[in-house]
């Protein structure tokens, strides 16, 4: 058992032990291995234990990654070589390099502006499955955060749910460190009340169904508020 296998079951019994404190059903919450810096062998080793979806912070590195793992998921996992598993890209999106997300991958967690939003619509192919989208959400105001505010999410919503070729799934938030869990709970609390304030008010064509927060230190309290994803990269592929 290598040690990227050993992480996952402890993540995975770390999400479970969270889930049951919470009276909620762990297959409510869905793993993403952040596998940013790592190389294209750390997440083949992941696959060999059954994960399938992961999350990438730099374009270009996680477009390279894609490409490199693809042949070995065809051989080794009979999966088509063609879109064989599931790739988020969780980094802030420069203009030039929509193109290259609506290439490459499936999901795009960290959409904050109707122009980017635009662009992966126009470049998405048409051969492709429409592209999952979740908004980022600046949900604790951090100077230095990425994100629509949560005065303008439910504005952004409204309009990327509008656009041919992308599906709006829900929203992402990235909050500063909080000194304890009480404090995490209650920041991601924020976000949940958000996302079910955005699907009360009935504006979308469907509802939303996924909230995507916490990580390594917080995946704990983001579960405890709702999360329906958490993003853990450290505690599966170690210290960057």
């Amino acid at each position: 058992m290598t040690m990227i296998v050993r992480n996952l079951q402890l993540v995975r019994d770390r999400i479970t032990t969270a889930c049951v404190a919470a009276g909620r059903d762990p297959a409510s919450v869905r793993l993403l291995a952040v596998s940013k810096t790592f190389g294209a062998d750390a997440v083949i080793d992941a696959m060999s234990d059954g994960q399938r979806a992961f999350g990438e912070n730099y374009i270009q590195e996680g477009v390279d990654k894609i490409l490199a793992v693809r042949g070995w998921e065809a051989d080794h996992l009979g999966l088509p070589p063609s879109r064989p598993s599931e790739w988020h890209c969780i980094g802030p999106i420069q203009s030039n390099k929509t193109r290259l997300v609506a290439e490459h991958f499936d999901w795009v967690q960290s959409v904050d502006r109707l122009k980017i939003a635009q662009r992966l619509s126009e470049q998405r192919p048409p051969h492709l499955p429409p592209l999952q989208v979740c908004l980022q959400v600046n949900i604790d105001g951090g100077a230095t955060k990425s994100g629509v505010t949560p005065q303008d999410a439910q504005a952004l919503a409204v309009e990327v749910a509008r656009l041919p070729r992308l599906q709006l799934r829900g929203l992402m938030s990235i909050p500063e460190p909080a000194p304890h869990f009480v404090a995490a709970c209650a920041v991601h609390k924020r976000a949940a009340d958000l996302f079910d304030q955005i699907n009360r008010a009935g504006v979308l064509p469907q509802a939303m169904d996924t909230l995507s927060m916490g990580m390594t230190a917080d995946l704990e309290a983001a579960i405890h508020a709702g999360s329906t994803m958490v993003r853990v990269g450290t505690a599966i592929f170690g210290a960057r």
